[in-house]
């Protein structure tokens, strides 16, 4: 999957979670990423943190903190 499809993908759910009380937010964003997105994409997520998480909506870069890194291939 490409850097801007997982890039859109974080951001679409960010821009939904935006509109709850911000604590709410960052943790539904962390929990629909854990429930929903296999261990390759949330490693291509941790990639783009990695290398600053250029074109990530700020909530994504706060939720990451709650979100499972998956284990390196």
């Amino acid at each position: 999957m490409s850097a801007d499809k997982i890039t859109r993908m974080a951001n679409q759910i960010s821009l939904f979670m935006e509109s709850k009380p911000h604590a709410e937010g960052v943790a539904g964003l962390a929990a629909h990423i854990n429930d929903f997105w296999e261990p390759r994409m949330r490693r291509e997520l941790f990639d783009l943190l990695d290398q600053g998480g250029a074109g990530l909506r700020p909530l994504v870069v706060e939720a990451a903190a709650q979100i499972r890194r998956p284990a390196p291939v």
